[in-house]
């Protein structure tokens, strides 16, 4: 099974914690937890997800999963992060830094989801203020964003109370359960979080 770890140096180790919760990359151990939890909250997470795999609940799809996410941390492409609440290492969602651009851009964009029985909770927002820091500063990122289809209010929360700027309105921009859909985009810049 170590070959379904993510390598234990480097950016990929990373593993921030704070607010009672610790984010770490994903590991095969943690597959009975995460297929529990996604498929729990399937409907909840239909409509502001793209349209699952017919296996992405498998065993063998999680391999896979696993596979992709060590080529992209390998190549500074993506870093993907489980939420697991401290006192009881109960996983609660998961946040994947995704298409990250280095050069003159030092930008990445963040994706989250929350399982249902976790929702409204705070614990996106929390997960969110413990994983910035090392975005801006271990990833040395200039400005992470994000997008949500401008329904999702609980997203829109937490995006704002994270400290994220409106920027703008993007048509068509993602195919979201089968159809494609307006988003928000927002963006955080590494001197908005300091500051």
């Amino acid at each position: 099974m170590a070959l379904f770890r993510m390598p234990s140096v480097g950016p990929a180790a990373l593993a921030p914690r704070g607010n009672g919760l610790l984010l770490r990359a994903p590991q095969m151990a943690d597959f009975p937890q995460w297929a529990e939890l996604r498929e729990y909250s399937r409907a909840y997470l239909t409509p502001w997800e793209p349209i699952w795999p017919s296996d992405d609940l498998t065993r063998s799809g999680f391999r896979r999963r696993l596979r992709r996410y060590s080529e992209d941390v390998a190549s500074d492409r993506s870093y993907p992060f489980l939420v697991f609440r401290e006192h009881d290492n109960q996983l609660v969602g998961g946040v994947t830094l995704a298409n990250v651009r280095r050069g003159i851009v030092q930008a990445g964009t963040i994706g989250y989801w929350i399982g249902q029985p976790f929702a409204h909770q705070g614990y996106m927002t929390a997960a969110l203020r413990v994983l910035l820091p090392t975005l801006f500063g271990e990833l040395n990122l200039h400005r992470v964003e994000a997008a949500c289809i401008p329904t999702n209010a609980p997203s829109i929360r937490v995006l704002e109370k994270c400290g994220f700027t409106r920027e703008g309105l993007a048509r068509r921009y993602l195919c979201i359960n089968g159809v494609w859909q307006d988003h928000l985009l927002f963006g955080l810049l590494h001197d908005d979080f300091r500051g």
